[in-house]
């Protein structure tokens, strides 16, 4: 349906000087005031035989459109136009004047022509065209209302990806903000575990250090309870040896010698029965041992209890510590459900090592510490070998 007047007329006005380059106007000019008309049709001719192959592979606007923008963009260079030149050139006009010639007798004859037959001729072509113009009237509306259906139904779909682009935009902020509060609620979490963690960090410290001088203080009562021990049988000895030497000197006297025969006796019954009598018959300093060793027991069970009553009460904050850390594991997991982003496996663990490393101590120390003082004493039950040892036992047994 392409006919010439739809792109050659442009030509012919204007000598091709409105879309081609200068470089190609210039020329064509010259060979128009050189030779006349022909040179016009010489040039279209030239374009139409260039571009056959892409015209040929065209619908209707895409040649109106080559026309219009392709083909004078295919000529910007001068090698192009100096082909075009050449082409134009070399075509020979023999055709266009047998052309002419047919046109000229056709005109004659429609002079002499009965102008009847002539209108009626005219008639038949404006009818055909006619039919023909309501034809791509009647194609033109059916495509118009087809492009209408298609843009109310994309306006249609428009509006629904309109809406759901508002509500994935509210659900959007809606998640954003919920997620910056989730995060807030992480870090504020991440703080008080931190905090829990140097707090249960210092407990276990003191405890710890608690337990070295509870250790240190039990140690301490051990040597001093093996140094009254040795220094007791010591002097114990020197004072036997003493007591035995004065016995001999004195044995020979006539009047003291039945005093020493009936106190060696008294003393070896007062050993074999366990009675106290011997400890009696020894220098008043054995007298002084015994209190000062009693008075330092006393000391000691003081002390003993003191580091017990210390040592429930560091057992009762771990316990608490434990708790605040189990509570504070519980709300961490409850958060790892609600976001799935601020999964922390080493939180747990980390938790969980906390809470063995707090229990430990406790048990240690309970195996370690004696529960009363009679257990305390009953470690140094080899001091009870000697009647001097057996008395304070039996006075620490008594308070």
């Amino acid at each position: 349906g392409v006919e010439a007047h739809m792109y050659a007329s442009q030509w012919f006005l204007t000598l091709f000087t409105a879309k081609f380059p200068l470089h190609v106007v210039f020329p064509i000019l010259d060979l128009f005031l050189l030779d006349g008309m022909d040179t016009i049709f010489q040039v279209a001719l030239a374009l139409l035989s260039i571009s056959k192959k892409d015209l040929l592979a065209l619908d209707f606007e895409g040649v109106l459109k080559y026309f219009r923008v392709s083909l004078p963009k295919k000529f910007r260079t001068e090698e192009n136009g100096k082909y075009l030149l050449r082409t134009a050139v070399a075509i020979k006009l023999k055709k266009l004047k047998k052309y002419e010639k047919e046109y000229q007798i056709w005109k004659e004859s429609t002079k002499v022509e009965n102008p009847i037959d002539r209108l009626e001729k005219e008639n038949k072509r404006l009818v055909d065209s006619t039919l023909r113009l309501e034809q791509e009237n009647d194609d033109l509306a059916q495509e118009l209302l087809t492009t209408c259906n298609s843009k109310i139904r994309l306006r249609a779909d428009l509006d629904k990806v309109e809406d759901k682009a508002d509500t994935l935009s509210t659900e959007l902020l809606t998640t954003r903000s919920l997620l910056v509060d989730v995060e807030d609620e992480k870090r504020r979490l991440e703080d008080e575990v931190k905090c829990l963690k140097e707090m249960c960090r210092r407990e276990l410290e003191r405890a710890e250090s608690e337990i070295g001088r509870n250790t240190r203080i039990i140690t301490e009562y051990k040597q001093i309870c093996s140094q009254l021990q040795s220094r007791f049988e010591s002097e114990q000895s020197s004072a036997r040896e003493s007591l035995a030497k004065v016995l001999d000197k004195v044995r020979d006297c006539d009047r003291c010698g039945p005093l020493v025969d009936d106190t060696r006796v008294s003393i070896g019954g007062n050993e074999m029965n366990g009675g106290d009598s011997g400890a009696d018959g020894v220098d008043g300093s054995a007298t002084g041992l015994s209190n000062h060793f009693h008075q330092k027991i006393a000391e000691l069970e003081s002390e003993l209890v003191k580091s017990k009553v210390a040592l429930v009460e560091s057992e009762c904050r771990n316990e608490e510590l434990i708790l605040q850390l189990n509570s504070a594991q519980t709300e961490i997991s409850q958060m790892r459900a609600q976001n799935d982003e601020s999964k922390n496996t080493w939180l747990s663990k980390t938790l969980s090592s906390i809470r063995d490393v707090a229990t430990k101590p406790s048990a240690t120390v309970t195996a370690k510490t004696p529960t009363t003082a009679g257990d305390q004493y009953s470690n140094h039950s080899s001091i009870a070998s000697t009647p001097m040892s057996r008395d304070v036992s039996r006075d620490f047994a008594n308070t």
